[in-house]
């Protein structure tokens, strides 16, 4: 499935790049996610969903294909596991970010695709899952932004909006995020998703005793 969100962040197009690439950085913003360790180029963790009374724990690498700071786009192909069972995601994420009014507008496209427990959501529940976990994620970026400090412009006053030197560096650093929460696809999805999912799986179970009567009838 295809998904597309955007976000903005309260600072330049260039510090907004070396901080979506500071993993340590912006690992705690990640909703379910833990990152175990970074070289540079592979991110290695897991991120824990859950569904019902079930958590699911995916475990895999995401790899940076493409790093373009020119063009400010990134490409990220993960792909993940389900420790105790055959489910599997994968994903390829295209990032671009482009000046907004100031501040970043980062546009982010994913291409995924699930199996297991998940997949039974469906595209448009995924949908709205990933606008509340992005917006998650921005707000929480945003907040880290704005709580930094400036960097000395001519004449050693600050420049509101940028980052100190010290808080843009991207060095490789491995157990940069501790156990995070699982992410709640119920509760995230909100009551109204949420009803539709129990009428979903309501007209899956009385499908199922209807056609269990009718084989019992027939081997009668």
């Amino acid at each position: 499935m295809d998904l597309y969100h955007e976000f903005t962040v309260p600072v330049p197009v260039q510090d907004a790049w070396r901080v979506l690439l500071d993993i340590e950085r912006v690992a705690p913003c990640m909703p379910g996610a833990t990152v175990e360790d970074y070289d540079g180029k592979t991110v290695t963790g897991s991120v824990k969903v859950k569904v019902g009374p079930i958590t699911l724990t995916y475990r895999g690498t995401a790899v940076f294909e493409e790093q373009d700071e020119e063009a400010h786009r990134i490409v990220l192909i993960a792909s993940g596991k389900e420790a105790r069972g055959q489910g599997t995601a994968r994903a390829t994420v295209t990032g671009t970010l482009s000046e907004r009014d100031g501040g970043t507008a980062v546009s982010v496209r994913t291409d995924l695709t699930v199996t297991g427990r998940p997949a039974q959501f469906g595209r448009g529940v995924m949908a709205e899952v990933g606008d509340k976990l992005v917006g998650q994620f921005a707000d929480c970026l945003s907040e880290r932004l704005e709580g930094t400090g400036g960097v000395e412009g001519p004449g050693g006053l600050e420049e509101p909006g940028r980052l100190k030197e010290s808080e843009l560096l991207n060095e490789p650093t491995a157990s940069v995020s501790s156990e995070a929460e699982p992410i709640d696809l119920l509760r995230t999805a909100g009551v109204p998703v949420a009803k539709r999912l129990v009428a979903v799986v309501a007209a899956a179970a009385v499908a199922a005793l209807v056609f269990l009567r009718i084989r019992r009838r027939r081997h009668r």
